[in-house]
């Protein structure tokens, strides 16, 4: 049953966050075709899309090794099973939520694709639903891990690396 939820949290984060998102911005955006953009913008996009991509996979792949859990916790709903370690290494010394700051550039290269309000839009109501959502799992693990989260947030952005 652990496998089976594990496995459903990593295809719903990928469906959402690599499929559905930049989907839904494209729409928004009035469906403008792939090649409408220069070959500048084109390899700015996919070096955001990959780097965004390869930090998150990295995060993922450090958690489930090193703390022996998931990432899938939405506003204190255990999708997955959760980590049972703080993890501060690997990329967690770079941004305390590496996962979700590998999302953050991939979908960036999305808006450089798209060039449109609409991508802009959608990507700053994305980034406030996340800061309540990393908030509330701030308050999880201050309850979970305690002084040593404290220390971690001391040293450690909460995104960008300091």
């Amino acid at each position: 049953m652990k496998l089976l939820r594990e496995i459903f949290g990593y295809l719903l984060g990928g469906v959402v966050f690599v499929g559905a998102m930049p989907a839904v911005m494209w729409l928004l955006s009035g469906r403008p075709p792939i090649e409408h953009i220069g070959a500048l913008s084109a390899s700015i996009t996919g070096l955001l899309m990959i780097g965004g991509l390869a930090m998150s996979i990295w995060a993922i792949v450090y958690m489930r090794r090193k703390g022996d859990g998931n990432p899938m916790d939405a506003f204190n709903h255990e999708v997955a099973p959760r980590t049972k370690h703080l993890m501060t290494g690997g990329p967690y010394r770079l941004s305390r939520n590496p996962m979700l700051t590998g999302i953050f550039l991939y979908l960036i290269g999305c808006i450089v694709w798209l060039w449109t309000w609409q991508a802009v839009a959608f990507f700053v109501v994305f980034v406030a639903i996340m800061l309540l959502q990393v908030r509330s799992e701030e308050k999880r693990l201050r309850r979970d891990f305690g002084e040593e989260y404290e220390n971690y947030c001391k040293k450690t952005a909460r995104f960008w690396p300091k």
